[in-house]
C-alpha cells in the first residue's frame, strides 16, 4: 500500500502529528501538502490526493484533513473511483473500510484530538474490505 497525506491550513497541525505517529510506526507516506499554516484552498489538495489514489486504486490510500473534514470529503468524492469517508470515531473508520472500501480517510483538525486520530488512522489502515454484499453496493456507487 502507498499512503498519501494532505491537509489545508485548518488540518495542518493534526497532519503533522499524524505524520510523526506514522513515522514512529515505520509506515511510509507521501506528504502532498500543505507545509505551513498559511491559508490554502482545500479543493486543490483533495484533487492532488485523489489523483494519486486513483493511479493504483487497489493499493493506494489517502488521509485528508481540513478544519472540519467536511470540505475535503466533499471535494474528494467528486472524483469517480474515490470513496472518501468523513470519520470521527474508530467505529466509523472500521465500517468505512469494511463495508464501503473507503480509500481516503477524511478528518477535521479542529474536531478530533490527536490520540483519537491515531486510533482512527490505525483502524483505517488495518481494516480490510469485507466484500460480499458490500461489493455489490460499492459497484452500484461507481455506476452512478
Amino acid at each position: 500500500m502507498t499512503l498519501f497525506i494532505a491537509s489545508d491550513h485548518g488540518g495542518f497541525e493534526l497532519k503533522e502529528e499524524i505524520k510523526s505517529f506514522l513515522s514512529q510506526k515505520n509506515i511510509l507516506f507521501d506528504d502532498l501538502g500543505t507545509h505551513t499554516t498559511e491559508s490554502v484552498n482545500y479543493p486543490e489538495l483533495a484533487q492532488k490526493i485523489s489523483q494519486k489514489v486513483l493511479e493504483n486504486p487497489s493499493k493506494n490510500r489517502g488521509i485528508l484533513l481540513c478544519g472540519s473534514g467536511i470540505g475535503v470529503s466533499i471535494a474528494a468524492n467528486r472524483h469517480k473511483g474515490i470513496r472518501a469517508a468523513l470519520v470521527d470515531s474508530v467505529t466509523l473508520a472500521h465500517l468505512s473500510r469494511e463495508h464501503n472500501d473507503a480509500n481516503i480517510l477524511c478528518m477535521g483538525g479542529r474536531i478530533i484530538g490527536k490520540e483519537v486520530a491515531f486510533e482512527i488512522v490505525t483502524t483505517f489502515l488495518n481494516t480490510e474490505f469485507q466484500g460480499g454484499r458490500h461489493q455489490t453496493r460499492v459497484e452500484l456507487i461507481e455506476e452512478y
